[in-house]
């Protein structure tokens, strides 16, 4: 049901974002006479972001799930664990605890990724593309060469995507 209600929310805001661009493509070669290109642009980009953001929580959602069903198979075995034998003080225990269960959901978190190609091109993919939009409507500004780089590694990333079929995420 999360899933679904992310894909369809994504879609809907990206048709918004398309149909934005288009009234922005009209106005700019004169087919549609006094078009406000900044109140389109700003209103294309909102779109933009909002299905990148629902992409993402789609992407996370997919990542707990995978990650809540390796927990207990092969991804935590090999994993050091804490020593019995030696007992710090109170407070440096619970730093130690948190630390080691940091470091066993990252290694989860790796194992989960590493094991799932589509997951991580597309995880890759949508945060590249985030930096656009949140540039554009001035909520995160970053340098013309970093947001180009970003666009340029999306870009790669969904071509690789269509070369190789199989990196694609399935809905």
């Amino acid at each position: 049901m999360v899933l679904r209600f992310c894909i369809t929310v994504s879609h809907l805001n990206r048709a918004m974002y398309f149909a934005c661009d288009n009234i922005l493509w009209a106005g700019k070669s004169g087919l549609v006479p006094r078009v406000d290109q900044e109140k389109w642009s700003q209103r294309s980009f909102r779109y933009y972001l909002f299905a990148l953001i629902m992409n993402l929580s789609r992407d996370a959602y997919e990542i707990r799930l995978l990650t809540e069903r390796e927990a207990n198979g092969k991804c935590q075995k090999g994993g050091g664990g804490a020593r019995d034998d030696a007992r710090p003080p109170a407070e440096d225990g619970r730093l130690q605890q948190l630390a080691l269960r940091l470091r066993r959901q990252l290694r989860l978190l790796a194992c989960v990724l590493r094991s799932n190609p589509p997951l991580l091109l597309d995880l890759v993919k949508n945060a590249c593309d985030l930096f656009i939009p949140l540039d554009r409507l001035g909520l995160y500004k970053t340098s013309a060469g970093f947001v180009g780089l970003c666009g340029l590694t999306s870009s790669v990333l969904s071509i690789l995507a269509f070369v190789h079929p199989w990196l694609k995420l399935k809905p």
